[in-house]
C-alpha cells in the first residue's frame, strides 16, 4: 500500500452509524454534503458512510489540533443540518490512517475478518481491551495508535463475547469499526 507522498492535504472522514439503524445517506448526497463546506475531490468509498477529501482551509501538514477539531465539528454540523441526525465521524489524514493500517498486528489469513476499531474515548477502547483479556478465544485484540485491532473468525463478527460487549449502547455513540480491507480502498 503507498499513499501519495506529495498529498499533505488528504482527510478521511468515517462515519458512525450510517445506513444501520435508520440513518440511510446516500453516497452522492454523503458527497455533496462535504462539496458545500469547502471540501473538494470529494470521493465515497463503499455505502458506509467513508469519505475521502481534500479542506484548502485545513492542509494537515500543518494543522493543529485545534484546526482538525474545528473541521471536524464543521462537518459533524454540515452531516446534521443535511440529514438530521446527531452526527459523528473519526477524521484521520491519510497517513496518519497508513500508519494504522500499516501496523495491523496479525497476518491476514483468508479465515478471518481483520477489523480496526475507533473511539473518540480512550477510556471506551481500555474498556474494550481489557474485557478482551477475559473473553479469550475467538476474538484477537490488540491496541494501536488511538485503536483497537480486532480479528475474528469469518461469520462470526456479531455473535462472540467481544462483538456484543463493543455493541453495547454504552459504546455506540463514540464507536465505529472498518473492516481493514475497506480502510486500505480509502487509502
Amino acid at each position: 500500500m503507498t499513499v501519495d507522498a506529495a498529498r499533505t492535504d488528504r482527510w478521511i472522514a468515517l462515519l458512525r452509524g450510517v445506513n444501520v439503524g435508520g440513518v440511510t445517506i446516500r453516497s452522492t448526497d454523503l458527497a455533496e454534503v462535504f462539496r458545500s463546506i469547502g471540501c473538494t475531490e470529494v470521493r465515497t468509498v463503499l455505502a458506509s458512510g467513508n469519505v475521502v477529501f481534500t479542506d484548502p482551509g485545513h492542509a494537515p501538514g500543518a494543522a493543529t489540533t485545534d484546526t482538525r477539531g474545528a473541521l471536524k465539528l464543521r462537518i459533524e454540523q454540515a452531516l446534521a443540518d443535511a440529514f438530521g441526525y446527531e452526527a459523528w465521524i473519526v477524521l484521520s489524514h491519510q497517513r496518519v490512517l497508513a500508519d494504522v493500517v500499516a501496523a495491523y498486528p496479525w497476518p491476514e489469513t483468508e479465515q478471518v475478518q481483520p477489523y480496526v476499531m475507533f473511539s473518540s474515548e480512550q477510556a471506551s477502547l481500555d474498556a474494550l481491551l481489557a474485557f478482551a483479556a477475559t473473553a479469550g478465544q475467538p476474538d484477537q485484540v490488540s491496541p494501536g495508535a488511538g485503536v483497537l485491532y480486532w480479528e475474528v473468525p469469518k461469520g462470526s463478527s456479531t455473535d462472540t463475547p467481544f462483538a456484543k460487549e463493543s455493541s453495547k449502547a454504552r459504546f455506540k455513540p463514540h464507536l465505529t469499526t472498518r473492516n481493514l480491507r475497506t480502510l486500505r480502498k480509502l487509502l
